[in-house]
């Protein structure tokens, strides 16, 4: 029940603030954020990441669905168990979850976060969440994954050779 309160959370803040910038800024219009640093400006992104696979939307849903079932299938099989590894997990589900409603109700993504100290593609929260996700989920697996979740293999008398 806590992980889906969190991950309603994440959906939340990501599809609130991606309905004021619709809400408040026409397509390609800015407003500041934080001045100097980050401005929000409106964009639709029929793609994913730096706009890739651009038009393909029934494919990235299917896409998208298949990587939230099987980060559902470890939370609910228990093979992630480690609080980071879980953290990892949500942060991906609220993520791709936020970008997957509007690619279903909008047919298109709806980018805000220009980046002013260097040129950068514009992304929204849903993609902060995922990389935040994978971050996570990457540390979990290089560093606690073998030590917390992994389950042992019984041990095969016939695999020494003896009988």
């Amino acid at each position: 029940m806590l992980y889906a309160l969190i991950v309603i959370a994440l959906i939340a803040a990501d599809q609130g603030l991606k309905y004021w910038v619709v809400s408040h800024l026409a397509v390609g219009q800015s407003a500041p954020f934080l001045p100097g640093f980050i401005q929000l400006t409106r964009l639709h992104n029929t793609g994913a990441a730096w706009s890739s696979f651009s038009g393909m939307t029934t494919l990235l849903i299917v896409i998208t669905a298949v990587l939230i079932a099987g980060v559902l299938v470890l939370l609910a099989k228990r093979i992630v168990r480690h609080p980071l590894g879980v953290a990892g997990c949500l942060f991906i589900l609220g993520g791709g979850l936020g970008n997957m409603i509007d690619r279903v109700l909008r047919g298109y993504v709806v980018d805000m976060f220009d980046l002013q100290l260097f040129e950068y593609p514009i992304f929204n929260l849903a993609d902060c969440f995922v990389v935040i996700g994978a971050v996570l989920g990457g540390l979990y697996y290089l560093f606690l994954y073998e030590k917390t979740d992994k389950k042992e293999k019984p041990h095969d008398p016939d695999a020494d050779g003896h009988n």
